[in-house]
């Protein structure tokens, strides 16, 4: 692939990232969505979080490691989880989790 090939792929991707999400910016005035549906994206965060962590967990081979430092960093994410209800620090809840069980087990 020459330069001028990268260059072109990676505007041609930029535009097409970028006008996906303006699409919903773009409109002078809120959408008003049905109720069903908007009760129904308060889960996507989550949905999109188990979705990645779910398969990582459960397929065995999937990721490197052993399976107690997965499975300790889950049980720690999941406690944050249950304390504070928050996505993000669900996440770093885990990760730190999981650098540290990782770290223990070497």
């Amino acid at each position: 692939m020459s330069v001028l090939e990268a260059v072109a792929l990676t505007a041609g991707l930029t535009a097409v990232t970028v006008l996906t999400r303006a699409l919903f910016l773009l409109p002078r005035r809120a959408w008003d969505l049905p109720t069903r549906l908007r009760l129904a994206l308060r889960f996507a965060p989550a949905a999109a979080l188990s979705g990645v962590v779910a398969p990582e967990l459960l397929l065995p081979g999937a990721a490197p490691g052993a399976v107690w430092v997965r499975l300790g960093a889950a049980a720690l994410a999941a406690a944050y989880f249950l304390w504070r209800r928050q996505i993000l620090g669900t996440i770093v809840c885990g990760m730190l989790g999981h650098w540290l069980l990782a770290a223990l087990a070497r």
